[in-house]
């Protein structure tokens, strides 16, 4: 039997694995010690660290432009909303998004991180050309090769972005999930203007997949399938968790909420049931510059797990 050196952590979706309640037929997992999984993400990108690896989606888009080596499964394990991902000073003069024209925008980590594109995708929706901002990353990008647009620089060296906003050194910041008293949403009321848009649109917006090295399934031919489905099983149990009110986590209240209030399964697997918020994620990528090109869905995903559906 194979074993496959697994990076993915620990949330209801994957439970079932991790407790190897559930593992892929003809394979084995062993998982990896990453205690800090975006660390992970860069080992992935810049060294194929792992035989199955979960990973932000704009960083497997940014990394398969650039030429990686590994191939994502419509795995979709992390779904959130973003609308409170942009955070101000409490009374400043931001007060809506385009007040942000022309400003000074701080990004946790680097340009491409999925949770700032989803955060600007947001501003741009309200009305904000992304364009006319400069956008302080507080961190580098996984994929070295990739050269962000112009308007976008770093922070000086050892200073947070908590520390420039307070500091009125940036009118907002994106995704640094900060906690101050000082310091609050610049959409106001975000959770339900988060789910107004899932109800809009019928789909909560994805953050993570999951991703195999191309020279592991050129080997095992039958990997994709396998790991999909182990995948699929393991998500299945916890929607049937949330179905029965589980609500431990901020995870668990979030996902269950979107299930009582669409009806359907907040963690769709396969290409088809995420079209649409695939094709909304590539649009605003291209958007924000960070892929050259949009790319064909199907050109994203092992072929063998095309028609499956979890």
């Amino acid at each position: 039997m194979t074993e496959l050196l697994t990076l993915t952590r620990a949330q209801g979706a994957n439970r079932a694995l991790l407790d190897g309640e559930i593992a892929p037929s003809g394979f084995s997992l062993s998982f990896a010690d990453e205690p800090v999984l975006v660390k992970g993400f860069r080992k992935m990108v810049r060294s194929l660290a792992y035989d199955v690896s979960e990973m932000a989606l704009t960083t497997y888009l940014t990394a398969k432009e650039h030429g990686a080596a590994f191939t994502a499964l419509p795995v979709f394990l992390v779904r959130d909303l973003h609308h409170g991902a942009t955070q101000v000073l409490g009374g400043s003069w931001v007060q809506q998004p385009t007040h942000l024209t022309g400003g000074m925008v701080g990004v946790n980590r680097g340009y491409t991180v999925t949770t700032g594109v989803w955060g600007r995708a947001a501003l741009a929706e309200a009305g904000l050309d992304l364009d006319t901002v400069t956008w302080v990353r507080s961190g580098d990008e996984h994929v070295a090769s990739y050269t962000p647009p112009a308007n976008v620089t770093s922070a000086p060296k050892g200073r947070s972005l908590e520390d420039l906003l307070l500091a009125g050194e940036l009118d907002a910041v994106v995704g640094a999930g900060i906690v101050h008293p000082d310091v609050v949403p610049l959409i106001p009321d975000p959770e339900e203007a988060g789910m107004a848009v899932v109800r809009e649109r019928g789909y909560l917006p994805i953050n993570h997949l999951v991703v195999i090295r191309n020279e592991l399934l050129a080997e095992h031919p039958d990997v994709a399938v396998a790991v999909f489905k182990a995948f699929a099983e393991a998500k299945r149990r916890y929607v049937e968790q949330l179905r029965a009110g589980l609500a431990d986590t901020k995870q668990d209240r979030l996902l269950g909420r979107v299930l009582v209030e669409t009806g359907h399964d907040p963690l769709p697997y396969g290409l088809e049931p995420n079209r649409a918020v695939l094709e909304a994620l590539m649009e605003t990528a291209v958007a924000q510059h960070i892929l050259t090109r949009p790319v064909g869905l199907e050109d994203l995903f092992a072929t063998s797990t095309l028609d499956l559906v979890g």
